[in-house]
């Protein structure tokens, strides 16, 4: 599924997203973002501050900017995106510096409608939110929208369930010659140390094996997924004679995207990126619900 227009997205590609789910958010106007921005750089400055209210201004060497990102829309129930962006200065010249991006954070939802269509006016349902950045700011940013707009953040995990669709389903995908190898990655239980299994599977072969799997091309049943993983298993055991059943999934990886148990995601795939966003906009509102 493509995307809106490619530029406004980029930023997206090729970094390491904290994933969480997020409540509607309550009497959250889009045309104060520069309202709320201003809020935002105060609240950042005053708990960095130890909580003493201090003016703002760019003498803080950081600054806060939100903007409406319309093209991250799925449906035209879908609200639009919202960007969250940490800009910092140099201490020593901040007027002659120029500005750096020290902290990225994104509101979306990406075919939400389950969601969107069962709650009242006044909220607004931006269901996922994925934080690029140190875990401070995330934390900062997260509290302060949690006070004004009456929601609730939560980590989202991804089940070795979950994990096993993502893989799946990226496996399936038509990517140019050059794709990297899918891989997954297995967690032993009960060990006394940790021990990690890496499966690495030509991404040529991985995607004649889903076409051997698929009966009916667009569609993709829990039937599909299990017999595709089962496959994968088979071939290890026969190979290495250990039962990767008897592990835990914590990690994919494909041409398309990387996601780990953790809710850490990469997308690298400009092309993939709406259908990625709408099965993780599913995962934060089956958490919410």
């Amino acid at each position: 599924q493509e995307s809106g227009d490619p530029q406004r997205t980029q930023f997206l590609l090729r970094k390491g997203w904290t994933l969480y789910s997020v409540t509607p958010l309550y009497r959250f106007c889009r045309r104060r973002l520069r309202d709320y921005a201003r809020l935002l750089s105060a609240a950042i400055a005053a708990d960095r501050h130890r909580g003493v209210a201090v003016e703002v201004g760019d003498e803080l060497g950081l600054r806060v900017a939100l903007s409406s990102l319309p093209d991250l829309q799925g449906s035209e129930q879908d609200q639009a995106a919202v960007l969250v962006q940490l800009f910092s200065r140099s201490h020593t010249h901040p007027k002659n510096s120029e500005e750096k991006v020290v902290w990225l954070g994104c509101f979306c939802s990406v075919y939400g409608d389950d969601l969107s269509q069962n709650v009242p006016e006044d909220f607004t349902c931006l269901p996922l939110f994925l934080a690029h950045g140190a875990e401070s700011y995330t934390s900062m940013v997260g509290g302060w929208f949690q006070k004004t707009f009456d929601c609730s953040f939560r980590r989202l995990a991804i089940s070795p369930l979950s994990l096993s669709w993502m893989v799946t389903m990226w496996a399936g995908c038509k990517v140019d010659k050059a794709a990297s190898a899918v891989e997954l990655v297995f967690s032993v239980p009960r060990l006394p140390e940790p021990l990690h299994i890496s499966y690495a599977i030509h991404p040529e072969d991985a995607k004649a094996l889903w076409d051997t799997v698929q009966k009916t091309p667009g569609e993709i049943t829990q039937e599909e997924v299990n017999v595709f993983m089962d496959c994968l298993y088979s071939h290890f055991h026969r190979h290495f004679k250990i039962y990767l059943s008897a592990t835990k999934l914590v990690k994919v990886s494909t041409a398309i995207a990387s996601a780990h148990c953790d809710g850490i995601i990469k997308i690298l795939h400009s092309q993939y990126l709406s259908g990625v966003l709408m099965l993780l906009t599913e995962l934060a509102i089956s958490q919410i619900q």
